[in-house]
């Protein structure tokens, strides 16, 4: 099979996919085709079928795992592969593990390095408080070392959300260091905290996709009622401390165009938030790097809202 991480513009491919979505569409001159989006391990491709009433292409839904044959361009800075022909693959055709996406880190690696900043807390509260999740908490341990960050945007693989906040919270606990103003210790715990409401915001793999409590809630409202729910077997934990947590988390989209219930009110809760959309930025542009081995310009991309290229030798 071809990887989707080696797929390159222009390549003639037949390879067999895993179907994560696949929804009817319209051209603006009325024309049906269908958006299709494919996974394996390595990543995802948007694809789209310009004729789906060719006899090339067999009727399949997501969760199929699927043979294709199409060509590959780049649209908006971003792979797209017409689909010419697709059958619908039988079990025995494919290896499951080849399509689920996982993180080029070491999972155990990283909740190691994880577990390394709840040691370094000095606050007694805050240290419980984390350790009731990341310790003591079997269940969501193990959702969130398996769970995404992001249904597509950022950090869409297993590990991914693990990873994401690895990254915010080491960014997090250098600037404590650096700036005395900071309060490290409520900031580096909310940087373990600010999205594990996305362990109940997205379904498991191979799905990845939003959940009803998701769709209606999102993650930020979702994390802070885990974290309510938590703060109940602690009746002595100072309330103004509760108080300045969840604010970092209902702030750490950092605008209300972005999602976030409040803004910053607190500079760890603006710091929060750069650090957050820092890791996220450069994850995007990560991933669109290894989609594209140019160092030409990439085009237009909507996520950054700029024309990118790769940084010249």
């Amino acid at each position: 099979m071809r990887y989707i991480d080696s797929l390159r513009d222009g390549d003639r491919i037949t390879s067999v996919y895993l179907c994560k979505q696949k929804s009817s569409a319209m051209t603006k001159t009325g024309k049906e085709y269908e958006n299709v989006i494919l996974q394996d391990k390595t990543g995802t491709l948007d694809c789209k079928i310009w004729d789906p009433m060719s006899s090339g292409i067999n009727e399949f839904e997501a969760m199929d795992y699927v043979e294709v044959t199409g060509r590959l361009s780049t649209f908006n800075g971003t792979l797209q592969l017409s689909i010419e022909r697709a059958r619908r693959c039988e079990e025995g055709e494919y290896d499951p593990k080849d399509y689920l996406p996982v993180s080029a880190r070491d999972i155990n690696e990283m909740y190691r390095e994880l577990m390394g900043y709840i040691t370094n807390f000095t606050n007694p509260y805050i240290k419980k408080l984390a350790e009731s999740f990341f310790v003591e908490d079997e269940e969501f341990v193990k959702k969130f070392k398996q769970s995404s960050a992001a249904k597509t945007i950022h950090h869409g693989f297993v590990g991914g959300l693990l990873e994401h906040t690895t990254s915010v919270a080491r960014v997090c606990s250098m600037l404590g260091d650096l700036y005395p103003i900071l309060n490290k210790d409520l900031l580096v715990l909310s940087a373990l905290l600010h999205d594990i409401g996305k362990t109940r915001e997205l379904s498991a793999f191979p799905l990845n996709d939003y959940t009803d409590e998701g769709q209606l809630l999102g993650h930020i409202v979702i994390g802070v009622e885990m974290i309510d729910e938590k703060l109940r077997n602690f009746p002595d934990f100072p309330v103004k401390l509760a108080s300045e947590i969840k604010h970092c988390i209902v702030a750490h989209h950092g605008e209300f165009e972005f999602g976030s219930p409040k803004k910053p009110a607190l500079i760890e809760a603006l710091v929060l938030s750069m650090a957050d959309n820092l890791d996220a930025k450069i994850e995007q542009v990560t991933e669109i790097f290894n989609a594209n081995e140019s160092m030409d310009w990439l085009g237009y991309n909507r996520l950054l809202e700029s024309n990118i290229r790769k940084t010249g030798n």
